[in-house]
């Protein structure tokens, strides 16, 4: 396992370690993380952002697209192609507001609907893949909610 080392002083050579860094392994893990569920969404015809829009909408639907991309912390300029793509493959369909056109809403098609049983053993299958006990993974998730709460807060202050 690597050390994770943390700079003792104001050393430029130390602060810029790669191994001094937190964002590294998040933006590695992230990374294996998307690839480890390939097997499992590619027979399916979508990506992992799509099937994170997915289960939002499995939630959620009918919505309107700025929920969506709020809950999936997406730009418009992002999840407007995935949308798209979405509604192409059949499991969604966008339509304007009636009262307001400027607001787009989501819903779910029949085929959408139907996708949902097909990926209801992906989370226990992405858990048992980690290796990791499943005491450990909830409190990564609340660590990793926690962190991400705070980024979210220091990034809207500073707006």
């Amino acid at each position: 396992m690597t050390k994770v080392v943390i700079p003792a002083g104001p050393k430029p050579e130390d602060a810029l370690r790669l191994d001094s860094q937190v964002c590294f392994p998040l933006y590695a893990a992230s990374r294996m993380l998307t690839r480890a569920y390939q097997p499992f969404l590619d027979p399916l015809g979508i990506t992992y952002p799509q099937y994170i829009v997915m289960m939002i909408l499995w939630e959620d639907a009918p919505c309107t697209v700025s929920h969506v991309g709020q809950r999936a912390m997406l730009n418009t300029n992002t999840l407007t192609p995935l949308l798209k793509r979405l509604e192409q493959l059949g499991f969604i369909q966008r339509q304007r507001r009636a009262t307001d056109e400027r607001v787009v809403e989501i819903s779910l098609t029949k085929a959408g609907k139907n996708l949902q049983p097909k990926c209801a053993c992906i989370p226990s299958e992405m858990a048992q893949a980690s290796g990791l006990p499943p005491e450990k993974i909830v409190a990564l998730k609340q660590l990793l909610e926690e962190f991400l709460r705070t980024l979210v807060d220091t990034t809207a202050s500073e707006s």
